[in-house]
C-alpha cells in the first residue's frame, strides 16, 4: 500500500504542470539563496499569494521547490565573496571563501553543489523511511536536553578556535550576552537595552551576520587591491570536476554531515544556523589531520553544505507529522498546508500520505534540478574571483548593506552592521574566533527558557536523566579529546603553527578585548540583580561563566603579551608591529566609506547615497573610465529602484533632505 502511495505521488510531481511549478520555485530559491538578506522564508512569502486557487500538489511543490534550495544558491556569495547569503553558509565561508582566494573558486563551488545533491537525495529518502519510527525519538527530548544540546554545539565550535580553547569559549560568553538584549522572554523587562527602542526586540542576527562576516573580508580586499584569487586561473570547469571527486571520495563524511543535519532538522527551533556549525566542527573533530581547515579545506565545504540541504527533510518530520514547525521557513510551509486544506498529523500519514510522499519527491528533485543549474552556469559565476577588487567591493557593499537593512528596515541595521564589522575586524585580527560568538547569538535564546524551565521542573536533578547524561559525556569527551590534541599539534608545529579563523597571534589586539569584557560582564551581573529572578536567572549564570573564563583569558593574554614585547624589542615597538600586523591603519579608509554611507542615507536618503557611493568609488577608488562605471552605476540604480523598491517594497528611511520626495520619484 505503502509503495503503490510512493509511485503514484512520483506520477503526481512529474506530471504537468507540477514539475513547470516545481522548477520556477526552484529558480526563485537559488535567486533568493544568492542575495544576502533574502533568507529562505522570503522566497515563500514571495511565492505563497501565487499558490492561491492551485491544487496542494503543486502549490506544495512549487513552495518546498524554493526553500529546499535556498541553502544551494547561498553558496555563491559565501564561497566567491566571503559573504553568507543566509545564516545557513556561515560554515561554508571559513574554507570555501579561502579556497576562492586561492583561484579554487570552481573546486569549492563543485564540492558544495554536489555535496548539497547528496544531502537534500538523503534528506528525503530518511524522511520516508523515518516518518512512522520518529514520534518516540522526538519525544525523547525535552528541555534539559535542549539546553545540553546548545551547550555542546558551543563546546564544539568553540574548540574548533584555532591556539585556543578558552577564547573559543570566551567569544561564546560574548554571544551569549548580546543574545540576552531586548526584552526578557517570560517578563517585559528590557535588558541591556539602554533605552534605545531599536533593541527592545533583540539584537538583530542578520545584520550583525553580516556584519562580522562580511565587513572584513570587504576591509581586507580593499587593502589587497587584488582580485578574490590571489593565486592563478585555473580552469573553473576543470575545477567543477575535481570539487564532485572531492565529494565522492569523501562520501562516508557525506553521508555522517548528512545524519547529522538530519537530525538537528528533527529538533524544532534548532535550524540551519546550527546545522552547518555542527557538521563543520565534526569534520574537523573526526580529522586525523586538521592543519589546513579554515585556510582552504574542501572537507570545510562539503560537511556543512550536505548538513544545510538533507536538514530540510529533517524539519519537515516534525512539521508534516506533529504540527510542529521545525524552524521560520516551516512555519510558513505549514500555514501553506493550512491554506491548502492539509491537516499535519495522522492523516498526512494515512489518508493523505500520496501528498506527504510527493513532498518527499520534490525535495528529491529539487536538490537534483538546483544542483544541475548552479553546477551549469558556474562556469561563469566562477569568474567572479578573478575580478579585480576594486569592481567587486561596490557591488558587494551595496548587497551587504541592503541585506542588512532587509532585517527590520530600520537605519539602526546599518548602525550593527557597521558595528559589528569592526567587532568582526579586531576579533579577527587579535586571534579570537567569530563563529562560537555567531552560534551563541543563534542559542541563546534557546538556552535561557530551556535552562529556566529545566530548573523549575527538575532543579539540578535536570543533568542526571539518561539523555542528559549521554550529552554531558559527549560534552566532557570533547573538551578533553580537544585538549590533548592541540598539546599534541602544538608539540607537531612549534616551528609551523597553522593558519585560519582563530590562528592569528596578535597579543596586543588580544589583550584590549579581553581586558575591555571583563568589566563589562561584571556590571552586566550587576545590573541583572535590579531584575525579577526569572529575568535575572540566565544573565547571572552567564555573567558567572564569563567572569571566570576571562579572568583565566586574562592570565593567558598577559603572558603571550611579555613573549611578545620581549621578542619585538620593547613596547612601543611591539604596539607598532601589532598595528601593523592587524593591518588598523589600512583598514580606516574602508570603514571610513562605511560611516560616509551611514551618515548620507541620514541626510539624503539611502537610495541615493549607495548610487553615489557606486559612482564615486568607481571613479576616485578604482579608477574606471567613464565607460566602466556609467553602466556600472546604472545597474546598480535599477537594482535598487526595481527590485528593492519596487518589488520587495522596502521602506527607506526618512532622510533630514527628502530629495525624491521634491524630484517627486
Amino acid at each position: 500500500m505503502q509503495f503503490d502511495m510512493l509511485v503514484s505521488a512520483l506520477g503526481q510531481v512529474l506530471s504537468w504542470p507540477t514539475i513547470g511549478y516545481m522548477m520556477l520555485g526552484v529558480i526563485v530559491g537559488l535567486l533568493v539563496g544568492a542575495i544576502p538578506g533574502l533568507a529562505g522564508v522570503t522566497g515563500l512569502v514571495l511565492i505563497l499569494p501565487f499558490t492561491f486557487g492551485m491544487d496542494p500538489v503543486p502549490a506544495m511543490a512549487m513552495l518546498l521547490g524554493a526553500f529546499a534550495v535556498t541553502a544551494t544558491g547561498d553558496t555563491i556569495t559565501a564561497v566567491l565573496l566571503g559573504v553568507p547569503g543566509t545564516a545557513a553558509s556561515q560554515a561554508t565561508v571559513l574554507d570555501g571563501y579561502q579556497l576562492a582566494k586561492q583561484g579554487q573558486a570552481g573546486r569549492a563551488l563543485g564540492a558544495a553543489y554536489s555535496a548539497s545533491l547528496i544531502g537534500g537525495i538523503l534528506g528525503g529518502v530518511f524522511m520516508f523511511v523515518t516518518l512512522p519510527l520518529i514520534a518516540p525519538v522526538i519525544l525523547m527530548f525535552g528541555m534539559p536536553e535542549f539546553f545540553l544540546l546548545s551547550v555542546l554545539g558551543l563546546t564544539m565550535v568553540a574548540s574548533l578556535s584555532g591556539r585556543s580553547l578558552i577564547k573559543g569559549l570566551g567569544a561564546a560568553m560574548i554571544g551569549l550576552m548580546l543574545s540576552m538584549i531586548g526584552y526578557a522572554p517570560v517578563q517585559a523587562i528590557p535588558r541591556y537595552a539602554f533605552g534605545i527602542e531599536y533593541l527592545y526586540s533583540g539584537l538583530p542576527l542578520l545584520p550583525f551576520l553580516l556584519g562580522i562576516f562580511g565587513l572584513p573580508e570587504i576591509v581586507e580586499l580593499a587593502n589587497s587591491r587584488a582580485s578574490i584569487a590571489q593565486a592563478g586561473g585555473r580552469s573553473v570547469s576543470r575545477g567543477m570536476v575535481e570539487g564532485v571527486r572531492d565529494t565522492l571520495r569523501h562520501w562516508w563524511l557525506v553521508i555522517r554531515c548528512s545524519g547529522l543535519g538530519i537530525y538537528v532538522g528533527l529538533i524544532p527551533g534548532i535550524g540551519g544556523a546550527v546545522a552547518d556549525w555542527f557538521a563543520y566542527s565534526y569534520a574537523v573533530q573526526s580529522s586525523k589531520d586538521r592543519s589546513n581547515f579554515g585556510r582552504g579545506d574542501i572537507r570545510g565545504v562539503i560537511a556543512p553544505e550536505a548538513a544545510t540541504n538533507s536538514l530540510r527533510g529533517g524539519e519537515l518530520i516534525p512539521t508534516v507529522a506533529f504540527g510542529i514547525p521545525g524552524s521560520a521557513g516551516m512555519a510558513v510551509l505549514l500555514s501553506a498546508m493550512l491554506i491548502h486544506g492539509l491537516r499535519p498529523g495522522a492523516a498526512m500519514l494515512t489518508t493523505q500520505a500520496d501528498i506527504t510522499f510527493a513532498l518527499v519527491w520534490t525535495l528529491i528533485f529539487a536538490n537534483v534540478i538546483a544542483a544541475l543549474i548552479m553546477i551549469s552556469c558556474s562556469q561563469q559565476i566562477a569568474k567572479v574571483a578573478f575580478l579585480p577588487s576594486n569592481l567587486i567591493i561596490p557591488a558587494i557593499t551595496v548587497l551587504l548593506m541592503m541585506g542588512a537593512y532587509m532585517a527590520n528596515f530600520s537605519i539602526g541595521d546599518w548602525v550593527t552592521l557597521i558595528c559589528a564589522g569592526i567587532l568582526g575586524y579586531w576579533l579577527k585580527q587579535a586571534g579570537w574566533p567569530r563563529p562560537p560568538l555567531i552560534l551563541a547569538i543563534v542559542l541563546g535564546p534557546i538556552m535561557e527558557p530551556a535552562l529556566r524551565i529545566s530548573l523549575r521542573v527538575h532543579g539540578l536533578g535536570f543533568l542526571i536523566r539518561p539523555m542528559a547524561l549521554v550529552i554531558i559525556a559527549i560534552i566532557v569527551f570533547v573538551v578533553v579529546r580537544n585538549i590533548m590534541r592541540y598539546y599534541r599539534e602544538k608539540r607537531a608545529n612549534a616551528e609551523n603553527p597553522s593558519a585560519g579563523e582563530g590562528f592569528e597571534l596578535n597579543p596586543p589586539l588580544s589583550v584590549v578585548l579581553t581586558v575591555i569584557s571583563l568589566p563589562l560582564f561584571l556590571a552586566a551581573a550587576l545590573i541583572s540583580l535590579g531584575w525579577p529572578a526569572s529575568a535575572r536567572q540566565f544573565p547571572l549564570v552567564v555573567a558567572a561563566a564569563s567572569v571566570v573564563i576571562f579572568s583565566i583569558l586574562v592570565f593567558v593574554d598577559m603572558r603571550e603579551l611579555r613573549a611578545f614585547i620581549r621578542s619585538k624589542g620593547g613596547i612601543g615597538s611591539s604596539i607598532r608591529a601589532s598595528i601593523d600586523q592587524g593591518k588598523l591603519v589600512a583598514a580606516m579608509p574602508m570603514f571610513g566609506w562605511f560611516l560616509a554611507i551611514l551618515a548620507g542615507a541620514l541626510m539624503v536618503g539611502q537610495e541615493i547615497t549607495l548610487i553615489l557611493f557606486v559612482m564615486i568609488f568607481l571613479i576616485t577608488r578604482a579608477q574606471c573610465s567613464w565607460r566602466v562605471w556609467v553602466p556600472y552605476t546604472v545597474t546598480i540604480t535599477l537594482l535598487i529602484f526595481v527590485l528593492y523598491d519596487r518589488i520587495l517594497n522596502v521602506f527607506w528611511h526618512r532622510p533630514w533632505i527628502p530629495i525624491r520626495a521634491w524630484l517627486g520619484v
